[in-house]
């Protein structure tokens, strides 16, 4: 796959300085349109006073000048969307450089409300502040940010990796197109798509043809009696009778042509958005096969959907005019609003089940777009490579995405396959490196298996499933010790290696530490030894060197590797590094000393 080597630095900078020249640019064009309008309104008042009340003029200079007044209107609204849009990319790039720069927690939607009973995505930090899905997340539909969490959330099968890497590849390439999809779906703050995938789920009242027929004729024959009145060729009394027999019939479908109005009108705010990236998504050519299968999706019955939901807002914008107080009586007597109301169901009836294929569309590439935007910042981060069988992992230059390049230390990792072992027990003081070292390896795997690229040099890997105990915490509420959420967090993770269909990849952090070290030896030896009895893989953290026993019980399956630190000048200092073998003491009473406790 190709590997882009711009500058993302520069590229955001030089984009954004773009930005800020359009919004310059259109702010003066802004300021010489609104003066303009001054400028005519004024001369429309004077050419009216000299038209009506002078009569020095013909009547056509007034009328010519509300012409142009109301092009003024319409130029005007056209010129701040495109301030609106221009500052929109301003912001966007802004974000980009934000994230380069480490400055991008709590600064973006972080994806909390997924965190549900996740088995493992609080232990990796894939949702809430400063997660990976804040820092990946450049989706603005729920859609989008739903089909993101769910990729987080649940490894891909190697054929949908592969076909999502050739996507990534291709996207990341295209930052104004990423930029166009970004920008356009932020137009909408309020909802989103949430509105408008509610009501496509909602199903049609059924108004059929019975319905248009009846109230067609009756519309119609409004007209004609009211063409009669105003001819005098009847009295009003007539036009009285029928309008009443007319909102008698009418009433039969009352109820659902308020139903289907109702509905029409929470959805409304998002027509325009849906419409505006499904125009983009259309318009663009793609080579990456999942890129043009979403878009040979979206068409139905040969037409884009743009067009289709362009046909929908016509009717809906038919629907807001009857609503007009000059506008409503009249419209009301001929039923346009039964009328719009049978068109738009039979619309849902048509293309209901197809907004949902639609949304889903820009749900994909949303999320995409979003990992090929972290590609994008990320040009040295290669794609992994899958294979089948395993289970195995093999990192080299491993590091953890959530850490910046000049801060972060990066170790080799190598687990399963024949010539790697199966269990590495990691010994060594508090922060020292252990847990980061187990996060590290747990989100490139999300990574990897929701088509990204990964944090190393190189990363070689079959699909697994992730059980982890990195932050287990005590229930009030169920009355549970930690120790006893502990336990049940292990047999869930005994119990997935023992079901998945594929293998299973164990994260234990300073296992068993709730327990004496009696106990906490044997229990210890007992799970590992079975879950490497179901061929899983993982690793095991300690600073209870007893547990450092284990690797010689269990054979060469398993082995030893620590981090090490030392004391300068009163202080601790950590490098990070993992090495073979037991580490040989403890700074717990280092750290205890420099802090000032006397022990």
């Amino acid at each position: 796959m190709s590997s882009s080597r711009t500058d993302p630095r520069a590229e955001y900078r030089s984009r954004r300085q773009h930005a800020v020249d359009e919004i310059a640019r259109l702010d003066r064009l802004h300021l010489l349109i609104s003066n303009a309008r001054l400028a005519v309104a004024a001369l429309v008042a004077v050419l009216l006073w000299l038209a009506f009340v002078r009569e020095a003029v013909s009547r056509l200079w007034p009328a010519a000048s509300v012409v142009g007044f109301i092009a003024l209107v319409v130029v005007h609204a056209r010129v701040l969307q495109r301030v609106d849009r221009a500052r929109r990319t301003e912001a966007w790039y802004e974000r980009g450089l934000e994230r380069l720069e480490g400055r991008w927690v709590g600064r973006g939607r972080n994806g909390a409300a997924f965190l549900g009973e996740h088995p493992y995505a609080r232990d990796l930090d894939l949702f809430g502040r400063g997660s990976l899905f804040e820092l990946l997340n450049t989706a603005n539909t729920e859609v989008g940010e739903e089909t993101l969490a769910a990729w987080l959330g649940a490894g891909a099968s190697l054929e949908e990796v592969a076909a999502r890497q050739a996507a990534i590849d291709e996207l990341r390439g295209r930052t104004p197109f990423r930029q166009d999809i970004a920008v356009l779906a932020a137009e909408s703050e309020v909802s989103r798509t949430g509105s408008i995938a509610t009501w496509a789920t909602s199903g049609p009242q059924g108004l059929g043809r019975v319905a248009g027929i009846v109230l067609g004729a009756c519309a119609a024959m409004t007209v004609a009696v009211a063409a009669l009145v105003l001819s005098e060729r009847i009295g009003t009394r007539y036009l009285i009778f029928w309008t009443t027999v007319e909102g008698a019939i009418a009433y039969i479908w009352h109820r659902r042509v308020q139903l289907v109005l109702a509905r029409v009108g929470s959805a409304d705010r998002d027509l325009a958005l849906v419409s505006d990236l499904l125009a983009r998504i259309e318009g663009e050519t793609f080579s990456a096969p999942r890129l043009t299968g979403i878009q040979s999706s979206l068409l139905t019955g040969g037409l884009p959907p743009s067009r289709r939901i362009a046909q929908l807002r016509r009717l809906v914008s038919w629907i807001d005019s009857t609503r007009n107080q000059l506008f409503a009586m009249f419209a009301f007597a001929i039923l346009l609003p039964h009328l719009l109301a049978i068109a738009v169901d039979r619309w849902h009836a048509a293309y209901g089940a197809s907004v949902i294929r639609w949304l889903s569309a820009i749900g994909e590439l949303e999320a995409l777009a979003a990992l090929a935007t972290y590609a994008f910042e990320h040009p040295e981060d290669p794609f992994p490579t899958l294979q089948a069988g395993g289970p195995m992992f093999a990192a080299e230059v491993l590091g953890h995405p959530l850490m910046l390049d000049r801060t972060a230390v990066r170790n080799d990792v190598a687990l399963g396959g024949p010539n790697a072992p199966h269990v590495i027990v990691i010994s060594g003081s508090n922060m020292s490196g252990k847990s980061t070292l187990l996060r590290s390896v747990g989100v490139n795997v999300v990574l990897a298996l929701a088509g990204a690229p990964v944090r190393a040099s190189r990363l070689t890997l079959s699909p697994l499933a992730i059980g982890a105990t990195l932050k287990v915490e005590d229930s009030l509420q169920e009355g549970h010790s930690r120790f006893y959420a502990e336990i049940l967090r292990i047999k869930s993770i005994v119990d997935a290696a023992r079901s998945e269909d594929v293998g299973l990849l164990f994260l234990l952090d300073e296992i068993l530490h709730g327990t004496n070290s009696h106990d906490r030896r044997i229990g210890a030896e007992a799970i590992v030894r079975a879950l490497a009895d179901l061929g899983a893989i993982g690793l095991v953290t300690t600073h209870d060197l007893a547990l450092t026993e284990l690797p010689g019980k269990l054979g060469p399956i398993a082995i030893n590797m620590h981090f090490e630190d030392r004391l300068e000048d009163g202080k601790m200092v950590f490098d990070y590094r993992m090495r073979p073998g037991v580490v040989e003491h403890s700074n717990a009473l280092a750290l205890m000393r420099a802090i000032g406790l006397d022990v």
